[in-house]
């Protein structure tokens, strides 16, 4: 394991794979408006600005979640308040990067 992998910014393929294969849910934690521009088909946008209160909403959903961004900082950020609260997550990075290896 390499340091990027260590932070999360890795190759991230296989655990990818190993979430899309457990119906993960794919949570876009851009802004409204990035969000509007381009997306995921069925991706979900909670901006990370409001993530922490949409906490008990993302546990309901009961799946793993993968959180990408524009280059995968937010979502990085995103990925350890999910973490910390008990929530099955890996950061997928930016999500046009996240779309090509869907």
């Amino acid at each position: 394991m390499g340091i990027l992998d260590f932070l999360g910014f890795g190759d991230k393929s296989k655990q990818i794979a190993e979430f899309t294969a457990k119906n993960a849910v794919i949570i876009d934690v851009r802004t409204y408006e990035e969000f509007a521009g381009g997306h995921i088909k069925n991706s979900k946008n909670i901006p990370l600005q409001v993530i922490e209160s949409k906490i008990n909403d993302i546990k309901k959903l009961n799946k793993p979640v993968i959180v990408c961004c524009k280059s995968g900082m937010r979502s990085a950020q995103a990925h350890s308040i999910l973490n910390r609260n008990g929530i099955e997550t890996m950061n997928g990075g930016g999500w046009q990067s996240l779309q090509s290896k869907l």
